[in-house]
């Protein structure tokens, strides 16, 4: 018992260290920023038209990397040409906020 418990308390800092930091937004800064992408993405984060993606409950970091890379013009599938140009204008606060925000929702 002893041992499986010294593999588990190893096993969990090994995540901890390895874990990508977590994006600190303020969902209360990200919702007011959110109002544009209501127009895809819905007021309550679920979109409104079939093919956009919902936001609503997305994983924070993941949003913030997808962010990113629209921005960087490395993510370029689908809508992306939207979607660059929207993130264009965000700083990296922004990014962290909106993530925060559409997280948080259920």
């Amino acid at each position: 018992m002893k041992h499986l418990s010294s593999l588990l308390a190893a096993t969990l800092v090994s995540v901890a260290v390895s874990a990508p930091a977590m994006a600190a937004g303020d969902p209360e800064k990200g919702k007011a920023k959110a109002v544009v992408c209501a127009a895809c993405h819905g007021q309550n984060g679920i979109a409104t038209i079939p093919t956009y993606p919902n936001l609503a409950g997305q994983n924070e970091a993941y949003l913030v990397e997808a962010l990113k890379a629209y921005k960087n013009k490395t993510r370029t599938g689908g809508q992306a040409v939207i979607m660059q140009g929207q993130a264009a204008a965000l700083s990296d606060e922004d990014m962290a906020n909106l993530a925060a925000y559409y997280a948080n929702m259920k």
